[in-house]
């Protein structure tokens, strides 16, 4: 029986210095969710989907950000970080490769070409987002 797990990767957490959003999450999914703060979502509405289809997840628009995008700016301005999955770097092949985890500032993420991406087996995972910059950031 396959069981899909889609949802195991769509969660919305905070504490007291960050949000933390699943990747699987798409926009209109984060726009409906009440647990989501108003002014995310506001951010949402008038920078972040202008350009892009509602049903674009978090996971495939962080894959492909360019720092040319309008979108880059935005996330920029919240103090975006990414938390990815990828190959762990081994001496020895393995059959099966194993995965680490790695927080990258979008600086960082959006530097690297989605072709090294997938080289690298990269996977978005989460997406985090500073509260104090979410406050400061102006609507």
């Amino acid at each position: 029986m396959l069981v899909n797990h889609e949802e195991d990767f769509k969660y919305f957490m905070q504490d007291i210095e960050k949000i933390y959003l699943g990747a699987r999450y798409s926009y209109h999914e984060l726009m409906e969710n009440e647990l989501v703060p108003f002014k995310f979502r506001t951010i949402i509405e008038r920078y972040l989907i202008k350009e892009l289809d509602p049903e674009t997840t978090l996971e495939s628009h962080f894959y492909y950000m360019k720092r040319s995008d309008a979108e880059y700016r935005a996330y920029r301005q919240l103090k975006t970080r990414v938390r990815v999955s990828q190959y762990k770097k081994t001496i020895i092949r393995q059959k099966n490769p194993t995965y680490t985890e790695k927080v990258y500032t979008l600086e960082q993420l959006a530097a690297i070409p989605p072709e090294e991406k997938q080289k690298q087996g990269m996977v978005v995972r989460e997406v985090i987002l500073s509260k104090l910059s979410l406050f400061a950031f102006s609507v």
